[in-house]
């Protein structure tokens, strides 16, 4: 998983291709919550003034897509998924994290991706403010997983002990999800 190194199967592109399920509803950052539920010992519903309080890391990282495009270097900033893991404290037995977006876009990530150093909720995208066709106001960001991982729109995250499939897992895209691995799909799906 080396910075800079092209997983099998992928090819670099300049930027990001842009990729959404349906319309997504416009956002007013002062009603907005992202909710932090499942199973934890403090669900919480963050507001976007508390979101802002936490602190912020940077992390570069390339970034693979599923449909065999990858992008060199992107730096995200954001909250580190380890600060939301100590606001909720998930239960010792949660392997899987599912996320939810503002259009409906649901994905499923083990809970070991969830929690590396490197995965965060992004409010910004190679030093601007995230851009609304990348996720305004916030994204997942795990990059040690295919893109389709890093949900757009985010709104919500549930902890959860069992797998429920997100958007395209439930499509025979695989649970997991690691480039290097090339988990595209399903055992016996293509």
């Amino acid at each position: 998983m080396a910075q800079g190194k092209l997983p099998p199967g992928q090819e670099w592109v300049e930027r990001p291709i842009v990729y959404d399920i349906a319309a997504v509803p416009s956002v007013d950052l002062a009603t907005f919550r992202l909710r932090l539920c499942g199973a934890v010992a403090e669900p919480v519903d963050l507001s976007w003034a508390a979101i802002a309080a936490l602190p912020l890391e940077r992390v570069v990282r390339d970034f693979h897509c599923v449909t065999a495009w990858s992008v060199r270097s992107v730096a995200w900033e954001g909250v580190l998924t380890s600060e939301l893991i100590k606001l909720v404290r998930p239960g010792a037995d949660v392997r899987w994290v599912l996320a939810r977006g503002r259009d409906g876009y649901t994905t499923s990530v083990p809970y070991d991706g969830f929690s590396r150093p490197d995965s965060l909720v992004a409010v910004r995208m190679n030093g601007e403010i995230l851009p609304r066709e990348h996720g305004f106001p916030l994204r997942l960001v795990i990059p040690s997983l295919y893109a389709w991982k890093s949900a757009k729109y985010l709104d919500a995250i549930e902890f959860r002990r069992d797998l429920l499939r997100g958007f395209w897992e439930n499509r025979g895209y695989h649970d997991r999800g690691d480039p290097w691995l090339e988990e595209r799909f399903h055992e016996g799906t293509s």
